[in-house]
């Protein structure tokens, strides 16, 4: 790979200045982080950050254990 000296971007890279590619590089560390989802803007609006959408789903997930929970029983 060749290097520039000079510590600006370029306008245009050629593919042979790149170097060569490796498939699945960061396929591991990528299974590993994080889940990206995108909310719809009108559900985005009530959420100010990732705390709150968290502390959301926490609730559900626990209502929705209590709730299975009483159908076990109840059956």
């Amino acid at each position: 790979m060749k290097t520039v000296k000079h510590e600006e971007m370029r306008k245009e890279y050629e593919r042979k200045d790149l170097g060569k590619g490796i498939r699945g590089k960061y396929h591991k560390e990528y299974k590993k982080g994080t889940n990206l989802v995108l909310l719809s803007p009108d559900v985005a609006a009530v959420f100010p950050d990732d705390a709150a959408v968290n502390e959301a789903l926490r609730n559900l997930m626990k209502i929705a254990r209590q709730s299975a929970g009483l159908t076990k029983h109840s059956a």
